[in-house]
């Protein structure tokens, strides 16, 4: 079993969730010399996300965005951290919500998503800059 560790860049977004499986897999050159396996993706931010969901259709991601703001709105009365922001404790609430990492099955040096499944990053910031995130990749060629 082999093991490959890479940390990347995704670049600046706006506030919004976005598809970025292109972009990280354009970064992994090495899951080519996987036939079996998982990847891990984490990233190293806690007002960002990562989820996996419908790559096909734009207004899905226009959706969740929407919902989620609903559900976790700005300027509440009984936020404490707002130092950064009226968008910050907001985002750090949406990213512990959807969560910081994915795990991925790795077939043929590709990864094994389905037809219409892509990964989002879902940033929760008004201006925040590139994300890092960390690929880590475990199997066989």
């Amino acid at each position: 079993m082999a093991w490959f560790q890479k940390s990347i860049r995704l670049t600046s977004k706006p506030r919004g969730i976005h598809l970025v499986t292109s972009e990280i897999v354009r970064q992994l050159a090495d899951l080519a010399g996987f036939r079996i396996g998982l990847a891990h993706i984490f990233i190293q931010h806690t007002s960002a996300s990562l989820a996996l969901n419908e790559n096909a259709d734009p207004t899905v991601r226009l959706d969740m965005e929407a919902h989620f703001n609903q559900m976790v709105p700005e300027n509440m009365p009984y936020y404490i951290h707002t130092y950064e922001g009226a968008d910050d404790m907001p985002a750090h609430i949406k990213a512990a919500m959807i969560g910081p990492s994915l795990t991925i099955p790795i077939s043929n040096g590709r990864l094994n998503l389905g037809t219409w499944q892509g990964i989002y990053l879902c940033e929760h910031r008004d201006r925040a800059g590139g994300r890092r995130l960390v690929v880590t990749l475990h199997g066989e060629g």
